[in-house]
This record gives C-alpha cells, sequence and structure tokens, in this order.
C-alpha cells in the first residue's frame, strides 16, 4: 500500500489493523473513482479561481485527471491494494506526476467531502437509470395492455374471484412503473446538492466558489451548511434506496405472478427459452430461475435499507461508521439494477396461452356481476348478494366477454384509461 494521507511520523502501521480499517473501500471505490475524478478537477478549477492554484497548475491537474480518467476507462489504471481508496489513488497518481503541484489538490478539502460528492454524482446516474428503466418498463407494458385484450382470472387470497383481462394486468403494471419513475425522479430531485467545499463537516478558512463547483458539476443547488453535509450522509442514500425499493417491489409482484402462471397448475404464460434453465438432473425441466432471482432482488434492496438506517445511529458530524454505507448502497444498486435491466426484454417477450387461460374460468366467477346487475334492477345489495351466491351467473351467461364489457367503472376493462396513462407517460418524458 501506499504511504497513508494521515499517517504520523513515528507510529506504526499495524498492517491487521489497517486492513480492518479499509476494509473492502478500495474494491467499492471502483463504483466512486470516475466521479471524484471529475469532482477533483472541479475542485482544482474553483482553486485556480480563487488565487490558491495558478493557472498553469490547474491545467495541469485537470490534464492528469483527464489522463487518469482514460487509463480508468482503458483498464490501464487499476483500483488495488496499492492504494487506500479511491482518494489517496487519485492524490498520488497526481504526485507521481506533477510532484509537488498534484500534492497542493487537497487544499480546502477533505475525504469526507470527496466521498460525500462522489457518492452524490453516483447516487445522481444509478437513479437516472432506474427512472430511465421504468419509463422504459411502464412503454413496454402500456403498449401490451392496448394490444391485448383477452380475458383472464382475477384472483384474490389466490382463488379464483373474477373475471379480469390481460389489459387490466398490463395496465396495473404500467400504472405502477409509471408511479416509481416519478419517485426514481422524486429522489434524484431531493439529493441533487452539492456537498464539495464542506470539507470535514465545519467548513474551511478559504473563500472556496462553492456556487462555481456546484455549476460545474451540473448540481442544481449548493448544500449550505458543511454539518447539514454529514447529517446528509446515509439520509440520501437511504432516499435513494427507497425509490430503488418502491420499483424492486413491483418487479417482486410481477416476478410472483409470473411464477405462479408459468406452473403447470395455471400454464397462463410461456417465457422466453433465453428466460429459463434446465435441471441438473431432470431432464423434463425448464425453471423460472430468472424470473425466481428478479422476485429474490427486493431483499437485498430492502437488507441495504435496513442496515444503512441501522448505521445512522449517530451523533453529528463524521464517524466511520459511516463508511460502512458504501457496501450496502453499491450491493443495493448493483442487484436492484441488474434485475430491472433484464426486465424489459421479458416483458417484452412473454407470451399469454388462450386455452389453459380459458379453461380456468368457472360459474362463480360471475356471482359479482349478477349482485351488481340484481342491485341495478332495486334488489337491495345484501339480498342481491346472498341470491347470487346461490344462483352465480348474470343474465348474460358464463360469458367472459360480455363480463368485461360491462366493467364500465373508470380502470375497469371497458374503459381501462389506458390514455391517462399515456398521458402521464408521455409527461415523464417531456
Amino acid at each position: 500500500m501506499s504511504e497513508l494521507l494521515w499517517q504520523k511520523e513515528g507510529v506504526a502501521v499495524d498492517a491487521r489493523i489497517q486492513a480492518f480499517l479499509a476494509g473492502d473501500d478500495v474494491l467499492l471505490d471502483r463504483e466512486f473513482i470516475a466521479h471524484d475524478i471529475v469532482a477533483s478537477a472541479a475542485h482544482a478549477r474553483g482553486l485556480v479561481r480563487i488565487g490558491l492554484l495558478t493557472a498553469d497548475e490547474g491545467e495541469a491537474i485537470c490534464r492528469e485527471l483527464d489522463v487518469l480518467a482514460a487509463d480508468l476507462a482503458s483498464g490501464a489504471f487499476v483500483l488495488d491494494a496499492r492504494y487506500e481508496d479511491c482518494h489517496s489513488a487519485i492524490e498520488a497518481r497526481l504526485v507521481e506526476r506533477l510532484g509537488d503541484t498534484g500534492r497542493k489538490v487537497h487544499t480546502g478539502r477533505s475525504r469526507n467531502d470527496q466521498i460525500l460528492v462522489a457518492t452524490r454524482l453516483w447516487l445522481k446516474a444509478k437513479l437516472a437509470t432506474l427512472r430511465a428503466l421504468c419509463i422504459e418498463c411502464a412503454q413496454i407494458v402500456l403498449a401490451r395492455a392496448a394490444d391485448e385484450r383477452q380475458p383472464l382470472p382475477g384472483y384474490t387470497h389466490l382463488q379464483r374471484a373474477v373475471v379480469s383481462s390481460t389489459t387490466m394486468w398490463w395496465a396495473g403494471f404500467a400504472e405502477a412503473f409509471i408511479d416509481d419513475a416519478v419517485r426514481a425522479g422524486q429522489a434524484l430531485d431531493w439529493i441533487d446538492a452539492n456537498p464539495l467545499g464542506t470539507a470535514a463537516g465545519y467548513g474551511v478558512n478559504l473563500a472556496l466558489d462553492r456556487e462555481f463547483t456546484t455549476a460545474e458539476l451540473g448540481f442544481a443547488r449548493m448544500q449550505v451548511s458543511p454539518i447539514y453535509a454529514q447529517l446528509s450522509r446515509g439520509k440520501f442514500e437511504l432516499a435513494a434506496i427507497e425509490a430503488l425499493a418502491a420499483a424492486t417491489g413491483d418487479l417482486r409482484r410481477l416476478a410472483w405472478d409470473l411464477s405462479l402462471f408459468t406452473t403447470g397448475e395455471f400454464a397462463f404464460v410461456a417465457l422466453p427459452a433465453q428466460y429459463t434453465t434446465g435441471s441438473s438432473i431432470m431432464p423434463n425441466k425448464r425453471n423460472p430461475d430468472l424470473v425466481e432471482l428478479m422476485r429474490a432482488t427486493h431483499a437485498s434492496v430492502a437488507a441495504a435499507r435496513t442496515e444503512i438506517e441501522q448505521l445512522l445511529s449517530l451523533p453529528s458530524g463524521y464517524h466511520r461508521d459511516l463508511q460502512y454505507t458504501k457496501g450496502a448502497l453499491v450491493h443495493a444498486f448493483g442487484r436492484g439494477l441488474g434485475a430491472l435491466e433484464l426486465l424489459p426484454g421479458l416483458l417484452r417477450g412473454l407470451q399469454w396461452r388462450p386455452q389453459a387461460i380459458a379453461a380456468a374460468f368457472d360459474d362463480g366467477m360471475y356471482a359479482t356481476d349478477r349482485a351488481i346487475e340484481l342491485a341495478v334492477a332495486g334488489v337491495p345489495f345484501r339480498d342481491a348478494y346472498r341470491q347470487a351466491a346461490a344462483d352465480p351467473l348474470p343474465a348474460a351467461g358464463a360469458d367472459p366477454t360480455a363480463s368485461l364489457a360491462a366493467r364500465v367503472s373508470p380502470g375497469g376493462d371497458a374503459a381501462p384509461g389506458l390514455e391517462i396513462l399515456a398521458a402521464r407517460l408521455q409527461a415523464l418524458k417531456a
């Protein structure tokens, strides 16, 4: 490992203690180093503006940071155990290439605001990806809702309940993913605040141009209070994970439906072949493993949320406990976005099995229609309810198409409101 940034003369570093302190920071910081490079360049340009660096020094630092970013992207530079973290790696590279000029880059900042700004930029990118994926999924299912109107049994308590339709099933998830896209956008707007220049949480005795770095880094606003910058660490991560959890929670429900619908007992849906796997011992099996792991993904997101929440039992100011928020955050978004990135292909490729679906209807599923029909004719609803229990078939008989045609309440199959959802989706894309 290179010399530690904080190492004091005459104090030996115990390798075991240092290994515990560093943990898996170097591996996790591979997620953040590109953003730390961008923020370091903005900080250097800011130091030029207040005369702490000359124009030539600032230009040299930014040039070397560009080279480092290119080396990182090409694989020529790898963040590894030579370094304590991404911050020390960047500074070591600048010192190696620029000598004393490289040693000036840390003026007026702390690793506290470095990781805050790198994480904030990382989260903005992840939330933008989350929002785009939710919009894409909503587009796909809304189009299928419009194109595929066929009866589908509706269930409550996993028991056959009423006649529903593929249109209503698709529309349900369309609205869900539209709301998830809104939630992702709201979280992004909320965390879009620049902490760079807050240093260790108490400011510095330099007239840093924080409005300049805010604009340079594309933040919507400056996070004013240095103390709040530290208080927001973990809090903002939780907000981002909550937005991710909204989407993976809906993914879990969708995956559960598909898990049931692909069983031999239901057989309503055929999955694309590439979304299934074979058994290691049973030649007859094609298993919905991907759907099952999509269903499991929310557990990782929820676990990350709990881990970070428990870490935040702290007073104000920076505490090393906060280092552990990184792993939970990276793990949550790694699994969550990984699953959601595979979802559009699944949604496009799954196919309904009309014969199996048609065979699943029974006379009892028309009882609610019958009760409403009697109530419309003037029978008090509780009397109509009892009559329908004895004789469930409405005037139209056991006809799922007729049942759906009569479902005229807003959102029902005869009035699904797809144009309303399309308008909401279009507003998100504008």
